[in-house]
């Protein structure tokens, strides 16, 4: 399949690249900076111009591809709300280019979008569009094109790991190095659910290559990893002291982080598994943490 991929330079996007150029599909990539390109085509991706600013102009590569992954996003957490508003405009400029055919399109999501009320398990089956989290907007955007005949299904992510990089807890560590100390809200047993890089990006693939209209896919390797261990690991890595922090003082403590800090979402994949024999090999999140040169980040 010739699959328009936005996101194609970003931390999952990069790893979703290989896999698919690997199972014979050709790729097509966009970018919005000549640097991008360059690196996209070093890979054998064909590069399309484009910037989620300007929705209008990912149409065309939509347009003229078999498939669609979209895993470009915003994560300027600063204006969280006003990004994923960005995302669902995004969202439906993809798929009022593909309406009409049954080529597919895959979008992104939070897991926390399948919690039926927080702090339960989140499942495939669940789409809470009550929920808090302003991602919602992405799904909110999906179920209407879902509703027009558009091919569309969700992958849902949680803390996408390596040892380079961990989703939110990424941000955690700058906030570590800034205050001094690997911090968790209360006692901290909230849970964040995780998986590997290298097992999300073959989520994807198979998803794109299923192409059923209004699945959700949960790309998680472990259901739910507690704060506390979280920052433990990061006190090891960074040397740093380790505490608890009363939840009242987490805004001031996380800034634009606060949001997530004392949330408990943990999430089940395994629907997911048995849906798409998708059965994740990668390291763990602990691990990840473990073995992360943090001499080597950018303080």
């Amino acid at each position: 399949m010739r699959i328009f991929l936005t996101g194609a330079t970003g931390f999952i996007g990069s790893a979703i690249v290989p896999e698919l150029l690997k199972a014979g599909h050709h790729v097509i990539g966009l970018t919005r900076s000549d640097a991008g390109a360059q690196a996209l085509e070093a890979t054998g991706v064909e590069v399309y111009r484009g910037a989620l600013e300007e929705p209008e102009s990912l149409r065309l590569g939509a347009a003229n591809s078999d498939a669609v992954i979209h895993t470009a996003f915003d994560h300027d957490f600063s204006r969280f709300v006003e990004n994923c508003q960005k995302d669902s405009r995004v969202i439906q400029a993809l798929g009022e280019a593909l309406k009409g055919s049954n080529r597919p399109l895959v979008i992104t999501s939070g897991t926390g979008l399948g919690n039926a009320e927080l702090g339960m398990l989140a499942t495939e089956d669940v789409c809470n569009t009550g929920h808090p989290n302003p991602r919602v907007a992405s799904e909110i955007a999906g179920n209407a094109l879902l509703e027009v005949g558009v091919n569309i299904s969700v992958v849902r992510l949680p803390q996408v790991h390596n040892a380079i990089k961990q989703g939110l807890i990424s941000p955690l560590i700058a906030i570590a190095r800034e205050k001094g100390v690997c911090a968790y809200v209360g006692e901290g047993r909230n849970r964040f659910p995780a998986g590997h890089l290298r097992d999300v990006a073959l989520l994807y693939r198979l998803a794109v290559e299923r192409a059923k209209p209004g699945a959700r896919y949960h790309a998680v390797g472990e259901e739910g990893i507690e704060t506390r261990e979280i920052a433990e690991a990061l006190g090891r890595g960074l040397k740093l002291p380790v505490k608890s922090i009363a939840p009242e003082e987490a805004a001031e403590h996380f800034g634009c982080m606060a949001r997530f800090a004392g949330l408990d979402f943990p999430a089940s994949s395994a629907k997911t598994r048995r849906a798409l024999g998708w059965n994740p090999t990668g390291p763990g999140l602990i691990a990840d943490l473990d073995a992360m040169r943090y001499d080597s980040l950018a303080a």
